[in-house]
């Protein structure tokens, strides 16, 4: 385990989905929220396609030279989970933040995509009303992500249409996904088995 504390706090790198994300977008403010943000950029916002949008995921985080935590969007949450599922990414991913994903059942033709365990700190945050993905589905790919899950309760999409700009939630999400992977770097892993329960009770 590496514990140089000289790469910490993590970067921010944002993985917006379909159409990107907007200057109103509460991905892009959350950018603001922090001095070294990044962005993933697709070579067609409109054209989704898993391996193409999960390459360009790898890409930006092999660019990193420190860890970062990631906060994805909609086919970004995809995008990005298939990303980390092919393994051999030379960034080090220290937590993931999952708003709003777009069903899979949606994107078939988008190519195959395999949820399993992503083997770091995530949270995957739901909606109730989320025309992409029934909350059933969130809360299960949740439970195979291996990640603590959040109900939003009626908030559409999560997106700039369903009211979320500015959200300082989003930025206390990434700041305790920060807060936990900590512990796993710096030795004291029974405080991060002790805290993420602690993020179940905000569903």
């Amino acid at each position: 385990m590496n514990t140089c504390r000289s790469g910490w706090p993590p970067r921010l790198v944002t993985v917006p989905g379909l159409h990107g994300s907007e200057g109103a977008h509460w991905q892009t403010w959350l950018e603001r929220q922090y001095r070294r943000a990044a962005r993933v950029e697709q070579a067609d916002w409109d054209a989704p396609h898993l391996d193409t949008w999960a390459n360009a995921v790898r890409a930006q985080l092999a660019k990193e030279r420190g860890p970062v935590v990631i906060a994805a969007h909609s086919f970004g949450c995809l995008a990005t989970a298939h990303a980390l599922a092919r393994g051999g990414i030379g960034a080090d991913v220290a937590g993931v933040l999952f708003v709003a994903p777009a069903s899979p059942e949606k994107f078939r033709f988008a190519g195959t995509f395999d949820a399993g365990r992503l083997g770091v700190p995530s949270i995957l945050v739901g909606s109730e009303t989320d025309p992409w993905m029934p909350f059933d589905h969130a809360r299960e790919l949740a439970a195979r992500f291996g990640s603590a899950f959040v109900n939003l309760g009626d908030a559409g999409h999560i997106n700039t249409a369903a009211g979320f700009g500015p959200w300082p939630r989003a930025k206390y999400f990434v700041d305790t996904l920060i807060h936990l992977a900590a512990p796993l770097r710096f030795g004291d892993a029974e405080e991060y088995r002790a805290e993420l329960p602690e993020l179940y009770a905000y569903g």
